[in-house]
């Protein structure tokens, strides 16, 4: 299981600051709307240079018409800075398989992975929009993705045991909404800890507020990856 922290600081210079305290572990960084829009591609290359071998993960949810996903998806791949970024499961399977057609002869090309269902959403909240439970929809849409040769999906840690043992154990879950020891959950609805993540095989937790908002964000990392 890997780390990934969310750069959600109000600023560059914060989230720099940020990166620069944990420089020297072996996590990933996760950019995503606020940060990008703010920020840019510079931003990227300001990670890249505290620690090349940092690993980026671009959170821009890429959901349009395919041939618009697929373009921006080959401008992503063509920076060769981002190591994975994702798109939402909902733009369907042709969109998707449109996506990983257009960037599969870019060299080392990241990891692409799939929005089912975001952790802010409640069951009653997520039905009113699909018309069906989270549990069954995140597992059909995950279905959808691995179909469409996409490496893996962004779901809550209680769909991902479901999800791989009906894909494969070597499909990628990446779960937001994880507060590694119990704390608050915020604006989340489906949080979930270590142990919990662990039990339900989940390849990537992403954390964010436990770290950022910490006075050591250092030692919040550390014990997280003794942990894991």
């Amino acid at each position: 299981m890997k780390l990934c922290i969310s750069l959600d600081l109000p600023s560059a210079k914060e989230n720099l600051a940020l990166v620069e305290q944990i420089k020297d572990y072996d996590v990933w960084l996760k950019v995503g709307f606020r940060s990008y829009i703010r920020d840019g591609k510079a931003f990227l290359e300001d990670l890249k240079a505290i620690n090349p071998n940092f690993k980026i993960f671009l959170d821009l949810k890429l959901y349009d018409i395919p041939n618009t996903m697929a373009d921006a998806a080959q401008e992503i791949a063509s920076f060769g800075l981002v190591d994975m970024f994702n798109v939402h499961a909902s733009a369907g399977k042709r969109a998707m398989s449109e996506v990983m057609e257009r960037i599969k002869d870019v060299p080392n090309k990241p990891l692409v992975i799939a929005v089912t269902a975001l952790t802010s959403f409640d069951n009653d909240e997520f039905k009113a929009v699909y018309n069906e439970d989270i549990e069954t929809k995140a597992t059909k849409l995950a279905v959808d993705t691995y179909e469409s040769g996409v490496d893996g999906v962004v779901c809550s840690a209680f769909e991902s045991l479901d999800i791989k043992k009906n894909t494969s154990d070597e499909f990628i879950t990446l779960c937001p909404g994880i507060r590694p020891f119990g704390e608050a959950a915020g604006d989340q609805k489906r949080v979930a800890d270590i142990p919990f993540s662990k039990e339900n095989l989940v390849d990537f937790i992403v954390v964010g507020r436990p770290i950022y908002k910490s006075e050591n964000p250092k030692e919040v990392v550390n014990n997280i990856l003794k942990n894991i």
